[in-house]
């Protein structure tokens, strides 16, 4: 079954083709903390991510995705960014699931807040 899944669907890794492609031309160039691994071809033309189970782009972090995209040549393993002491780690979107943010009040949170700033309207 996983691999008829893998022959049809892009989106649970990667694809037969994908993976004859990177067997064939692909230079590993690293991983990132979540699993997903980059490849660049020899004459470094191309590149592309064989993401570490659901294909989804949030889950690139911004130094990759610099290198990705040719931002700058050097990936993240050779020449890693400096960060700033005030940046949030990445994190990848989060809509959709759980752990999404929900404001006070939101109908998807679980219990009614507490507001003593109104009062309900009740008929005479």
């Amino acid at each position: 079954m996983y691999f008829l899944k893998r022959l049809v669907t892009w989106w649970n890794s990667q694809t037969i083709g994908t993976q004859l492609f990177t067997w064939r031309k692909g230079v590993k160039v690293g991983e990132d903390d979540q699993g997903n691994t980059y490849y660049q071809t020899a004459d470094a033309k191309r590149r592309w991510i064989i993401f570490n189970g659901e294909a989804e782009a949030s889950r690139v972090s911004p130094d990759w995705h610099g290198w990705l995209h040719f931002t700058w040549d050097q990936p993240p393993t050779k020449a890693p960014l400096t960060h700033k002491v005030w940046e949030k780690p990445h994190q990848e979107n989060l809509t959709g699931t759980q752990a999404a943010y929900a404001p006070t009040g939101s109908i998807r949170k679980g219990a009614p807040a507490e507001r003593r700033d109104y009062e309900a309207w009740q008929p005479e």
